[in-house]
Formats: C-alpha cells, sequence, structure tokens
C-alpha cells in the first residue's frame, strides 16, 4: 500500500508540472500574439503614411510643376485636335525656342500655340509666305500657306526683348500674333510636354 500511495503522489505531482508548463506556454502565446497585433498595426498605418506621401507629392508636382489643359479648338490642328487633354511644363524661366508650343491665354481663353519667332528676330508675311529674318520658312506639317489678316498688325515687325510671335498650325483659321502682336513671355503658363489624352473620334 505505501508503494502504490507513492506512486499516486508522484503521478499526481507530474500531472501538475505538466499543466503548469502548459499554463505558461499559453501566456506566452498569448503574449506574443498581443505583441504582433500592434505590430502589423504599426506596418499597415506606415505603408498608409507612404502612399499618402507619394500621393501627395504627385498632386504637389502636377500643381506646381506641370498643368492640364483641356484644348478646345481647331487652330494647331493637326498636331493637337479640339478635345485633346495637353501636359505643359509651367517653368518659363529659360525662355522658348522656335517650334515650341506653349499654352497662353487670350480674351480669357487658354490657347495653345506654336513659337515662330524669339527676341530679336523680324517676322515678315509676304506672298510668298513666312519669312524670318530674310529666310522664306519651309514649316514641316504644316499644309496651309501663312497670309496677313486684313485687321491685323503690320509687317515687317522686330520681336521685341522677352517677347515671343506665335502662329496657329491651322493658319487659316488661327488667331495668333498676326492679330494681337508678340505675346511676353512672364505671361506665359508654359511649354507643352505632350498631348495625354486624345479625343475619342
Amino acid at each position: 500500500m505505501p508503494r502504490i500511495d507513492e506512486l499516486n503522489r508522484r503521478w499526481m505531482q507530474e500531472a501538475a508540472g505538466l499543466s503548469a508548463k502548459s499554463g505558461a506556454a499559453d501566456k506566452n502565446a498569448a503574449q506574443i500574439s498581443s505583441a504582433q497585433k500592434p505590430s502589423l498595426l504599426r506596418s499597415f498605418l506606415s505603408l498608409l503614411l507612404q502612399v499618402g506621401s507619394i500621393i501627395i507629392a504627385l498632386l504637389l508636382l502636377v500643381t506646381f510643376l506641370f498643368g492640364l489643359v483641356e484644348y478646345n479648338e481647331p487652330s494647331m490642328a493637326p498636331a493637337i485636335k479640339d478635345g485633346d487633354l495637353v501636359l505643359f511644363y509651367r517653368y518659363t524661366g529659360v525662355g522658348y525656342l522656335p517650334q515650341d508650343v506653349i499654352v497662353l491665354e487670350y480674351d480669357g481663353q487658354k490657347q495653345i500655340r506654336r513659337v515662330i519667332a524669339t527676341a530679336g528676330d523680324t517676322v515678315d508675311i509676304t506672298e510668298e509666305g513666312l519669312v524670318i529674318n530674310g529666310a522664306l520658312q519651309q514649316e514641316v506639317d504644316i499644309y496651309q500657306k501663312t497670309e496677313r489678316y486684313q485687321d491685323g498688325v503690320s509687317f515687317p515687325l522686330t520681336v521685341p526683348e522677352g517677347h515671343v510671335f506665335v502662329l496657329g498650325d491651322n493658319r487659316k483659321c488661327a488667331t495668333d500674333s498676326r492679330i494681337y502682336g508678340c505675346v511676353k513671355v512672364r505671361d506665359t503658363f508654359g511649354k507643352v510636354m505632350t498631348v495625354v489624352l486624345r479625343r475619342s473620334v
């Protein structure tokens, strides 16, 4: 009998030890799980913060460095058509070069026009066509002859410092420097980079 009692006592002690170990293991698992939850939450919040920062940076970039304009007239066809969405670069401090396409405003409406001449150039429109600094221009992708407007500016003219002379590619119907004269560079919005979205046919 004493032998059996002793075995029972040992068995009870071992069972209690196992139970204690199991409880400790469960407690450790619960602590690990509770520690992982804040870590996952922090990772998720960090990801959201990064995505938000990228979106804000892109918005600032588009707002202050680039701009979008929907073109709503046929004066630059076929290069830019009525209804096209155009991306332009706002910085004008470096000035423009001939053949740059720029965004400006005339009579309260945004226009897109091509730079034909810059400061110091002499522009004339004769029976033969467009003449810059005495040279008749052979313009690529311009399919109409450049003519004066009866009620437009007088030619020849020399482009003043800080100005550009602009024309629309669709020479027959464009309101451009033939009407309103040379344009101040500081009054322009920027240089066209690309057509973002073409008008659906």
